[in-house]
């Protein structure tokens, strides 16, 4: 057999492990930030719930997933590297993000059951803006993506980027997705709002103790 095939066809395959390995890489990591259960999240899973089919909650699916993959482009392209760089900067989006939880907390433990119906009578435009707002001010979001998935990017360059980047952002959409539909499967199982009324309480714990870990961060 050629040399000069045996050589090229090893590098070829070099480099395709080397793209399989970005590509495992992303999916991993993306998957491995997103999965804790934070405000994001919980907004949609609640929209899952309380909609009447699933393309209602497709505003809110979008909209967290396309800021998701703003967030993700951002930090690849370099904004990770002015985030880590200024100091204040980083302390300024824990001590928003640490008032935004203790907000958000709040508005999850004073929603009584029976006002629970108002989550199914939101507009689009409501549905937008609240997505929106539960994404880019989340300090997690913001944080974990421009401090890890941004950082982890520097390790690869081309085509092994861009593989590493757009496998961490279709873990945001197909993650969305799955779980707008896990909410509406669990509305099912308790149809007279008692089930949700309570993930609501234990939601607001968790971001409260989330708060709670981030100011002992910054103070």
């Amino acid at each position: 057999m050629d040399k000069k095939f045996i050589i090229s066809h090893t590098i070829e395959m070099i480099g395709e492990n080397e793209l399989i390995e970005a590509v495992f890489h992303g999916l991993i990591l993306a998957f491995g930030l997103i999965l804790p259960l934070g405000v994001q999240n919980i907004f949609v899973f609640n929209q899952g719930a309380l909609q009447p089919t699933f393309i209602r909650t497709l505003p809110v699916v979008l909209t967290a997933s396309i800021c998701d993959t703003i967030l993700i482009l951002a930090s690849v392209m370099g904004v990770s590297l002015i985030v880590l760089t200024v100091v204040w900067l980083e302390t300024f989006i824990l001590i928003a993000g640490i008032l935004f939880l203790i907000y958000m907390g709040w508005i999850l433990w004073k929603t009584k059951q029976e006002n629970m119906e108002e989550g199914k009578n939101l507009s689009v435009k409501k549905q937008i803006l609240f997505a929106a707002s539960v994404s880019v001010l989340n300090p997690h979001a913001i944080l974990d993506t421009v401090g890890v998935i941004g950082v982890s990017s520097l390790n690869y360059t081309g085509d092994e980027k861009w593989a590493f980047t757009i496998s961490a952002i279709l873990v945001s959409w197909l993650w969305f997705s799955v779980l707008a539909i896990a909410g509406r499967f669990v509305s099912r199982l308790g149809q007279n709002g008692k089930l949700l009324h309570l993930l609501n309480k234990i939601s607001a714990c968790i971001i409260w103790t989330m708060a709670l870990y981030m100011a002992l961060k910054v103070f």
